[in-house]
């Protein structure tokens, strides 16, 4: 796991990985399937494609429907910034030129298997985080701290379940 900056000004990001027993055209199939995700999270709700877009490919949005507890309800469109079939597949959050986030997964092949990374960073742009930060200036480090620890839990889990997928040891 690695971690960087602790404003949200700095771009603060957080990435994580896993070695997968399985071609890296399977793990592919799953990270890029974009349905899959709202299974494995917590907060991701549902998703979409939108704009006519039927699959992953550079310029293509989808729509995700989130809840958290904290942060309540919100809708957010991503965008396709990074498109490499079998490589990597990058969004950025609302804006792509000042997302309020962006993910990305990269596969690479290793060892007859996988290495699966996912990594993500806050901003440049607005966010729900920024308004509580706005409302608590002095807890910004805190407030940023606590949203990189959602975000490593979510993607070890993230990670954890498509490892199973890939592997056979669930059913997908």
């Amino acid at each position: 796991m690695e971690w960087t900056g602790a404003r949200y000004a700095d771009g603060p990001t957080v990435e994580l990985r896993t070695w997968i027993d399985a071609p890296p055209d399977r793990v592919w199939e799953l990270v890029s399937d974009i349905e899959l995700m709202p299974r494995l999270s917590a907060e991701l709700q549902s998703v979409e494609w939108a704009d006519g877009a039927t699959g992953p490919a550079l310029g293509a949005k989808f729509v995700g429907h989130n809840k958290h507890a904290a942060l309540g309800e919100w809708s957010t469109t991503s965008h396709i910034v990074e498109f490499e079939s079998a490589r990597v597949f990058a969004w950025a959050v609302e804006d792509p030129d000042d997302p309020s986030a962006t993910w990305r997964f990269t596969v690479e092949p290793a060892d007859g298997g996988a290495v699966l990374r996912q990594w993500v960073r806050l901003g440049p742009g607005r966010s729900g985080l920024s308004l509580a930060i706005d409302k608590m200036p002095e807890k910004e480090q805190k407030i940023v701290f606590v949203r990189l620890r959602e975000f490593e839990t979510s993607i070890a889990t993230n990670l954890a379940a498509i490892k199973e997928l890939a592997e056979g040891k669930v059913d997908s």
